[in-house]
């Protein structure tokens, strides 16, 4: 009798549904559009998927990192993965486990895939050693409210909240630059549990107050979206309402790429608007608790928001020495002047932000709304052409050494 064929076994790009955050890096990464999603689940389109491995390093959580071997003909069809609630069990008909069978090329693409690069740019090489996903959303952590305080001022239109959680004895590490979920209670409309929600973390390393194991948060009470339409945010609302012992689940850290330099001499610029001040306002925050140490380094922070009132941090930043730090505030919805936005603050000072760059211990930072990516970099385009330097041969080099970090949404 004739020997059967061996089936055509394909290694299939999935998306794990109980670590994915639903933060859309992937599919905005992808250059081919095989990423799609819906209200529930993101996947990756069967059989669109090329393997260029785009999206692996930007995916803060690793959902993006999941794979099944299965037989071409059993390929996991969209309508199931968007049915999913956690990955399958691999399929029998599949070849063994591990990836020692597969072509060499494969096995290098997927090497230089799970080395984690932290997305367009690596880590600064002198940055502290991150833990990511240590709590999921099947085993998430437990914090308590500790802190609950308004930062934008009474008659601003936005609330923006400084909250800070406490973790008790539970071991749970951030850096500076990372970010960490929040589960919100209750389910959506289809009765499925709230995806987790992404926060950048506003305090240092060593917690919000030192030798206590908590972490602080920068949330604006979502009441619209960004067309100006009411809409409630799940998660925002829940930690804006939040009181003094209240229970948060907690899912992360997440991060490997967004983190400050630890060697001495190293210098920040960063520019941000709104919330996005959090991870700066965690470097500014551990640079000034070091500040006895003159371990050197200088600080630039370029800050936009539409008043004084709608910025937070505003009076605690005003108090720093401007020897230690050198604030521009951009406000563009202030009565009688005209309106001013980072980008306009960077050009005003583009001889100093062309120098600061052009040091190679300059470490540049953005943070905020997606919208402002393209004015901030054509801003510090038109900085550097003002010195004769070229922005865009020079930012390839500045992320290939960690030096450039971008981080929008």
């Amino acid at each position: 009798m004739a020997e059967s064929a061996a089936p055509d076994i394909v290694r299939q790009h999935l998306i794990d549904p109980e670590i994915c955050i639903r933060c859309n890096t992937c599919e905005e990464s992808c250059p081919i559009d095989a990423i799609t999603h819906d209200e529930r689940n993101y996947i990756v389109i069967p059989g669109k998927c090329d393997n260029c491995n785009a999206c692996i390093a930007p995916c803060p959580t690793g959902a993006i990192d999941s794979w099944r071997r299965v037989p071409r003909a059993q390929m996991y069809t969209a309508d199931e993965q968007l049915a999913w609630d956690s990955l399958p069990a691999e399929r029998e008909g599949a070849a063994p486990g591990g990836d020692a069978d597969l072509p060499p090329e494969v096995e290098r693409i997927v090497a230089a895939a799970s080395a984690g690069q932290g997305g367009d740019s690596p880590p600064p090489w002198s940055a502290a050693h991150p833990y990511i996903n240590l709590y999921t959303t099947a085993r998430p952590a437990e914090a308590t409210v500790s802190g609950n305080l308004r930062l934008t001022g009474d008659g601003a239109t936005s609330d923006i909240r400084h909250i800070v959680l406490d973790f008790g004895t539970i071991a749970f590490p951030v850096l500076e630059g990372q970010t960490i979920g929040v589960l919100p209670p209750g389910a959506d409309e289809h009765g499925r549990p709230h995806h987790p929600r992404l926060y950048s973390v506003a305090s240092p390393r060593e917690g919000e107050r030192p030798r206590y194991n908590n972490v602080a948060l920068t949330v604006k009470r979502v009441t619209e979206d960004h067309d100006g339409r009411p809409v409630r945010g799940v998660a925002s609302n829940f930690l804006c309402d939040l009181a003094k012992g209240d229970k948060v689940r907690v899912i992360g850290p997440f991060g490997t790429s967004f983190l400050m330099p630890n060697h001495p001499g190293a210098n920040l610029l960063m520019v941000c608007t709104g919330t996005g001040s959090a991870p700066m306002r965690a470097m500014t925050e551990r640079r000034r608790r070091r500040i006895a140490l003159a371990e050197g380094g200088r600080l630039m922070l370029f800050f936009g928001a539409r008043s004084p009132e709608e910025l937070p941090y505003f009076g605690p930043l005003q108090k720093l020495p401007a020897e230690f730090i050198d604030i521009n505030f951009a406000f563009s919805r202030v009565s009688g002047e005209p309106k001013r936005y980072v980008q306009d603050r960077i050009r005003e000072r583009a001889a100093d932000v062309a120098a600061f760059i052009a040091d190679p211990d300059t470490y540049v930072y953005v943070c905020g709304l997606k919208g402002m990516e393209q004015g901030v970099a054509q801003a510090f385009a038109d900085a550097m052409r003002e010195t004769g330097g070229e922005w865009e041969a020079l930012l390839p080099e500045l992320r290939k050494q960690g030096r450039y970090h971008l981080e929008t949404y």
